[in-house]
């Protein structure tokens, strides 16, 4: 059989190594061909079914930062999720990442990442998202709501940091997340671990000592932890205080409850 590159001629070769240059990563998602993926005699070429793109390690370092202010130079710190489709039967875990783009949080491209996928609902599956930032109240209740209608899949979230976790209206949508049977958590040791070494590209040269990096992350990440517990606790307290208004126990001081309870 002739080779590709013989019959392609000068001018496919040229075009062909043309888009190499360009590099792949901008078409994120396996086995679907975007409308600007490259062609090969008219037909889009499909990336192979285990082909992902990867996290630059400066992207991974300056993203999942979870220092509570950014250092100099300022820069934005966004919101990506990685997340990491794993079949009870024991098959390959499905990876990828997403970000936010145009007018879509990243956690609503990823439910209608899974959607378009056409699993199997008769198997259970293990899904694990790994967020630089916590989802806000809107992408919550569609987490929340995409769940109870496909109850195979059994999906667990992990946040680097807490978006405005301070409002009200914010640490709602964490509650309904954790009492809708998705557990959200801070990302710890184990959870950077696991996406430094799955969803970033180790092939470039480094710039910072990644067990250095890793063990900063996790110092960080345990005041972050207690700011979650203690909103966690806070929706305690109002639970018992509602039941035992409930209950006409008579009426319950909220400021020495609340003080008891952090």
């Amino acid at each position: 059989m002739v080779p590709l590159h013989s019959r392609l001629g000068d001018t496919g070769r040229l075009r062909l190594r043309k888009q190499k240059r360009v590099g792949f990563e901008k078409w994120l998602e396996p086995g679907v061909a975007p409308d600007d993926a490259p062609c090969i005699f008219g037909f889009p070429f499909l990336l192979h079914r285990n082909t992902m793109a990867l996290l630059t390690a400066e992207t991974f370092s300056l993203q999942f930062n979870n220092k509570r202010r950014v250092s100099k130079p300022y820069y934005r710190r966004k919101a990506l999720l990685c997340y990491q489709l794993t079949p009870q039967n024991g098959s390959t875990p499905t990876r990828g990442y997403l970000k936010n783009k145009k007018k879509h949080h990243a956690e609503i491209r990823f439910i209608n990442k899974i959607e378009s996928m056409g699993l199997d609902k008769t198997q259970c599956y293990q899904v694990t998202c790994y967020l630089t930032w916590s989802p806000c109240p809107s992408c919550a209740r569609e987490l929340v709501d995409f769940i109870k209608a496909h109850d195979h899949l059994n999906l667990r979230i992990f946040a680097s940091r807490l978006y405005y976790h301070w409002l009200p209206h914010y640490q709602e949508g964490l509650l309904l997340l954790c009492g809708s049977q998705v557990p959200v958590k801070v990302m710890g040791l184990p959870e950077f671990t696991d996406c430094w070494e799955n969803f970033v590209d180790h092939n470039e040269p480094l710039s910072f000592n990644p067990s250095e990096k890793l063990e900063e992350l996790d110092k960080n990440s345990r005041a972050i932890k207690r700011q979650l517990e203690r909103i966690k606790q806070s929706r305690s307290v109002d639970v018992l205080e509602n039941g035992l208004r409930s209950l006409q126990l008579g009426p319950v001081t909220p400021s020495s409850s609340r003080r008891n309870s952090r």
